[in-house]
Protein backbone atom coordinates (compact mmCIF):
# COMPACT_ATOMS: atom_id res chain seq x y z
CA UNK A 1 0.00 0.00 0.00
CA UNK A 2 1.22 3.15 -0.85
CA UNK A 3 0.33 7.03 0.79
CA UNK A 4 -1.74 8.81 -1.58
CA UNK A 5 -1.73 12.16 0.52
CA UNK A 6 1.11 14.45 -0.67
CA UNK A 7 0.07 17.83 1.41
CA UNK A 8 2.56 17.51 4.46
CA UNK A 9 5.56 14.98 5.56
CA UNK A 10 4.24 12.63 8.09
CA UNK A 11 6.27 10.02 9.84
CA UNK A 12 4.30 7.25 8.75
CA UNK A 13 4.31 7.76 4.94
CA UNK A 14 5.36 4.21 3.41
CA UNK A 15 3.70 2.70 6.27
CA UNK A 16 1.07 0.01 7.09
CA UNK A 17 -0.38 -0.48 10.09
CA UNK A 18 -2.87 -3.41 10.89
CA UNK A 19 -5.70 -3.02 13.51
CA UNK A 20 -8.14 -5.55 14.80
CA UNK A 21 -11.41 -4.76 16.17
CA UNK A 22 -11.46 -1.63 14.60
CA UNK A 23 -14.62 -0.63 13.64
CA UNK A 24 -15.61 0.60 16.76
CA UNK A 25 -13.92 1.63 20.07
CA UNK A 26 -10.22 2.04 20.83
CA UNK A 27 -9.61 0.43 17.68
CA UNK A 28 -11.60 3.09 16.00
CA UNK A 29 -9.74 5.89 17.74
CA UNK A 30 -6.40 3.78 17.22
CA UNK A 31 -6.80 3.89 13.15
CA UNK A 32 -7.98 7.71 13.30
CA UNK A 33 -4.85 8.23 15.38
CA UNK A 34 -2.59 5.91 12.95
CA UNK A 35 -4.27 7.93 9.50
CA UNK A 36 -3.51 11.46 11.14
CA UNK A 37 0.22 10.30 11.48
CA UNK A 38 0.10 9.22 7.84
CA UNK A 39 -0.03 5.04 7.82
CA UNK A 40 -1.91 3.59 5.20
CA UNK A 41 -4.37 1.24 7.47
CA UNK A 42 -5.79 -2.08 7.09
CA UNK A 43 -9.01 -2.43 9.17
CA UNK A 44 -10.08 -6.13 10.72
CA UNK A 45 -13.06 -6.56 12.30
CA UNK A 46 -16.54 -8.46 12.34
CA UNK A 47 -19.23 -6.12 11.49
CA UNK A 48 -18.68 -4.82 7.43
CA UNK A 49 -21.22 -2.13 7.81
CA UNK A 50 -19.49 -0.38 10.50
CA UNK A 51 -15.74 -1.24 8.94
CA UNK A 52 -16.92 0.46 5.65
CA UNK A 53 -18.14 3.73 7.46
CA UNK A 54 -15.07 3.70 9.29
CA UNK A 55 -13.08 3.08 5.85
CA UNK A 56 -15.01 6.11 3.77
CA UNK A 57 -14.34 7.99 7.25
CA UNK A 58 -10.81 7.99 7.83
CA UNK A 59 -9.86 7.96 3.51
CA UNK A 60 -12.24 10.99 2.97
CA UNK A 61 -10.76 12.84 6.37
CA UNK A 62 -6.89 11.70 6.14
CA UNK A 63 -6.34 10.62 2.41
CA UNK A 64 -4.64 7.58 3.31
CA UNK A 65 -5.45 3.97 1.58
CA UNK A 66 -7.49 2.12 3.71
CA UNK A 67 -8.26 -1.52 3.14
CA UNK A 68 -10.86 -3.39 4.97
CA UNK A 69 -10.86 -7.05 6.18
CA UNK A 70 -14.28 -8.80 7.31
CA UNK A 71 -13.08 -11.68 9.62
CA UNK A 72 -14.21 -12.86 13.08
CA UNK A 73 -10.86 -13.70 14.39
CA UNK A 74 -12.22 -15.69 17.94
CA UNK A 75 -11.70 -18.57 15.04
CA UNK A 76 -8.70 -20.63 15.33
CA UNK A 77 -8.11 -20.28 11.51
CA UNK A 78 -8.40 -16.68 11.09
CA UNK A 79 -4.48 -15.27 12.14
CA UNK A 80 -3.35 -17.62 9.87
CA UNK A 81 -5.87 -16.72 6.97
CA UNK A 82 -5.19 -12.74 7.68
CA UNK A 83 -1.35 -13.18 7.16
CA UNK A 84 -1.87 -15.18 4.15
CA UNK A 85 -4.14 -12.64 2.51
CA UNK A 86 -1.71 -9.66 3.29
CA UNK A 87 1.20 -11.71 1.94
CA UNK A 88 -0.70 -12.16 -1.90
CA UNK A 89 -1.96 -9.09 -1.25
CA UNK A 90 1.76 -7.78 -1.03
CA UNK A 91 1.03 -6.12 2.08
CA UNK A 92 4.40 -4.91 4.37
CA UNK A 93 2.59 -4.48 8.40
CA UNK A 94 5.11 -2.20 9.89
CA UNK A 95 2.32 -1.89 13.05
CA UNK A 96 0.34 -4.41 14.89
CA UNK A 97 -2.58 -3.18 16.88
CA UNK A 98 -3.92 -6.24 18.74
CA UNK A 99 -7.13 -4.63 20.15
CA UNK A 100 -9.99 -6.61 18.79
CA UNK A 101 -11.65 -7.99 22.37
CA UNK A 102 -14.79 -8.64 24.55
CA UNK A 103 -15.47 -9.32 27.84
CA UNK A 104 -17.84 -12.61 29.51
CA UNK A 105 -19.11 -11.85 33.49
CA UNK A 106 -20.29 -14.11 35.50
CA UNK A 107 -18.98 -17.12 38.03
CA UNK A 108 -16.41 -19.10 36.12
CA UNK A 109 -18.46 -22.84 36.85
CA UNK A 110 -21.93 -21.22 35.22
CA UNK A 111 -20.70 -19.09 32.08
CA UNK A 112 -21.14 -20.03 28.97
CA UNK A 113 -17.50 -22.26 27.41
CA UNK A 114 -18.31 -20.98 23.91
CA UNK A 115 -18.05 -17.49 24.51
CA UNK A 116 -15.02 -18.32 27.11
CA UNK A 117 -12.99 -20.29 24.11
CA UNK A 118 -13.85 -17.37 21.96
CA UNK A 119 -12.14 -14.62 24.22
CA UNK A 120 -9.48 -17.09 24.99
CA UNK A 121 -8.66 -17.43 21.05
CA UNK A 122 -9.11 -13.30 20.72
CA UNK A 123 -6.97 -12.23 23.57
CA UNK A 124 -4.28 -14.89 23.62
CA UNK A 125 -3.79 -16.87 20.76
CA UNK A 126 -4.78 -14.59 17.98
CA UNK A 127 -2.13 -11.70 19.30
CA UNK A 128 0.42 -14.11 20.10
CA UNK A 129 0.26 -15.65 16.41
CA UNK A 130 -0.34 -12.29 14.67
CA UNK A 131 3.00 -11.13 16.30
CA UNK A 132 5.21 -14.57 15.68
CA UNK A 133 4.15 -14.02 12.18
CA UNK A 134 4.96 -10.46 11.27
CA UNK A 135 7.45 -9.68 14.00
CA UNK A 136 10.68 -11.88 12.27
CA UNK A 137 10.01 -9.50 9.70
CA UNK A 138 10.12 -6.62 11.62
CA UNK A 139 13.39 -7.20 13.22
CA UNK A 140 15.08 -8.30 9.43
CA UNK A 141 13.98 -4.65 8.43
CA UNK A 142 14.99 -3.23 11.92
CA UNK A 143 11.82 -1.39 12.15
CA UNK A 144 8.14 -2.08 13.38
CA UNK A 145 5.77 -1.73 16.28
CA UNK A 146 3.46 -3.65 17.94
CA UNK A 147 0.63 -2.18 20.44
CA UNK A 148 -1.17 -5.06 22.38
CA UNK A 149 -4.42 -3.90 24.31
CA UNK A 150 -4.36 -5.20 27.38
CA UNK A 151 -5.90 -3.64 30.35
CA UNK A 152 -5.75 -2.49 34.08
CA UNK A 153 -7.46 -5.72 34.66
CA UNK A 154 -4.30 -7.47 34.04
CA UNK A 155 -2.88 -6.21 37.57
CA UNK A 156 -4.76 -8.25 39.70
CA UNK A 157 -7.14 -11.08 39.81
CA UNK A 158 -11.00 -10.51 38.58
CA UNK A 159 -13.20 -12.63 40.61
CA UNK A 160 -16.75 -12.55 38.36
CA UNK A 161 -14.98 -12.40 35.18
CA UNK A 162 -11.80 -14.71 35.78
CA UNK A 163 -11.04 -15.35 32.48
CA UNK A 164 -10.83 -11.85 31.11
CA UNK A 165 -8.52 -10.73 33.45
CA UNK A 166 -6.73 -13.94 33.25
CA UNK A 167 -6.06 -13.43 29.59
CA UNK A 168 -5.04 -9.71 30.46
CA UNK A 169 -2.39 -10.69 31.99
CA UNK A 170 -0.97 -12.94 29.55
CA UNK A 171 -1.11 -9.81 27.06
CA UNK A 172 0.61 -7.45 29.69
CA UNK A 173 3.16 -10.02 30.54
CA UNK A 174 4.17 -11.18 27.22
CA UNK A 175 4.37 -7.57 25.45
CA UNK A 176 6.60 -6.49 28.54
CA UNK A 177 8.82 -10.25 27.65
CA UNK A 178 8.95 -9.68 24.01
CA UNK A 179 9.52 -5.23 24.48
CA UNK A 180 12.97 -6.88 26.34
CA UNK A 181 13.49 -9.25 23.87
CA UNK A 182 13.46 -7.07 20.69
CA UNK A 183 15.53 -4.08 22.92
CA UNK A 184 18.12 -3.01 20.09
CA UNK A 185 16.73 -4.54 17.62
CA UNK A 186 14.45 -1.15 16.20
CA UNK A 187 11.05 -2.66 16.80
CA UNK A 188 8.92 -1.43 19.65
CA UNK A 189 6.37 -3.37 21.54
CA UNK A 190 4.04 -1.74 24.00
CA UNK A 191 0.92 -2.94 25.78
CA UNK A 192 -1.87 -0.38 26.61
CA UNK A 193 -3.33 -0.72 29.39
CA UNK A 194 -6.87 1.18 29.77
CA UNK A 195 -9.32 1.87 32.89
CA UNK A 196 -12.58 1.46 32.67
CA UNK A 197 -13.25 3.25 28.76
CA UNK A 198 -16.31 4.60 27.05
CA UNK A 199 -17.08 1.77 24.69
CA UNK A 200 -19.83 -1.01 24.13
CA UNK A 201 -17.69 -3.46 25.73
CA UNK A 202 -19.66 -3.15 28.96
CA UNK A 203 -22.83 -3.82 27.06
CA UNK A 204 -21.41 -6.66 25.35
CA UNK A 205 -19.94 -8.00 28.60
CA UNK A 206 -23.25 -6.97 30.97
CA UNK A 207 -21.52 -4.61 33.16
CA UNK A 208 -23.64 -1.42 32.12
CA UNK A 209 -24.25 -1.40 35.86
CA UNK A 210 -21.08 -2.31 37.39
CA UNK A 211 -19.42 0.38 39.88
CA UNK A 212 -16.35 -0.11 37.68
CA UNK A 213 -17.31 2.01 34.97
CA UNK A 214 -19.38 4.94 36.98
CA UNK A 215 -15.95 6.75 36.58
CA UNK A 216 -14.71 5.79 32.66
CA UNK A 217 -12.53 7.74 29.98
CA UNK A 218 -13.52 8.49 26.66
CA UNK A 219 -11.56 6.10 23.75
CA UNK A 220 -10.66 9.04 22.15
CA UNK A 221 -7.89 10.49 24.96
CA UNK A 222 -7.51 6.10 25.70
CA UNK A 223 -6.34 5.87 21.98
CA UNK A 224 -3.85 9.18 21.77
CA UNK A 225 -2.59 8.27 24.99
CA UNK A 226 -1.84 4.79 23.51
CA UNK A 227 -0.61 6.02 20.38
CA UNK A 228 1.90 8.66 21.57
CA UNK A 229 3.29 5.68 24.29
CA UNK A 230 4.17 3.28 21.56
CA UNK A 231 6.11 6.20 19.89
CA UNK A 232 7.75 7.38 22.38
CA UNK A 233 8.96 3.59 22.66
CA UNK A 234 7.29 3.16 26.05
CA UNK A 235 6.11 -0.67 27.73
CA UNK A 236 3.52 -0.40 29.13
CA UNK A 237 0.87 2.82 28.92
CA UNK A 238 -1.50 3.35 31.82
CA UNK A 239 -3.90 5.71 30.89
CA UNK A 240 -5.14 8.66 33.44
CA UNK A 241 -3.84 9.25 36.84
CA UNK A 242 -6.37 7.32 38.69
CA UNK A 243 -5.62 4.33 37.73
CA UNK A 244 -2.32 4.61 37.44
CA UNK A 245 -2.23 5.21 40.84
CA UNK A 246 -4.88 1.77 41.57
CA UNK A 247 -2.38 -0.33 39.74
CA UNK A 248 0.46 0.96 42.35
CA UNK A 249 -1.92 0.52 45.31
CA UNK A 250 -2.90 -2.86 44.33
CA UNK A 251 1.16 -3.88 44.64
CA UNK A 252 0.62 -2.66 48.55
CA UNK A 253 -2.21 -4.94 49.81
CA UNK A 254 -2.12 -8.78 50.27
CA UNK A 255 -3.92 -10.46 47.00
CA UNK A 256 -6.33 -11.87 49.13
CA UNK A 257 -7.98 -8.60 49.84
CA UNK A 258 -7.36 -7.50 46.39
CA UNK A 259 -9.05 -10.11 45.25
CA UNK A 260 -11.69 -9.59 47.66
CA UNK A 261 -12.19 -5.59 46.77
CA UNK A 262 -12.21 -6.97 43.00
CA UNK A 263 -15.04 -9.05 44.11
CA UNK A 264 -16.99 -6.58 45.82
CA UNK A 265 -16.77 -3.90 42.92
CA UNK A 266 -17.48 -6.53 40.35
CA UNK A 267 -21.02 -7.26 42.92
CA UNK A 268 -21.67 -3.93 42.78
CA UNK A 269 -23.99 -3.64 39.60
Amino acid sequence: MRETSHSQLVHGRGKTALITGASSGIGYELAKCFAQDGYDLVLVARNAEALGRVSAELQQAHHVPVKTIVKDLARPEAPSELVDELTRGRIQVDALVNNAGFGVYGPFARTDWNQERAMLQLHVTTPTELAKRLLPGMIQRRDGKILNVASTAAFQPGPLMALYYATKAYLLSFSEALANEVRGSGVVVSALCPGPTETAFQARAGIERSKLFRSRMDAAPVARLGFRGLQQGKTVVITGWRNRFLTVLVRLFPRDVVTGIVRKVQEGR
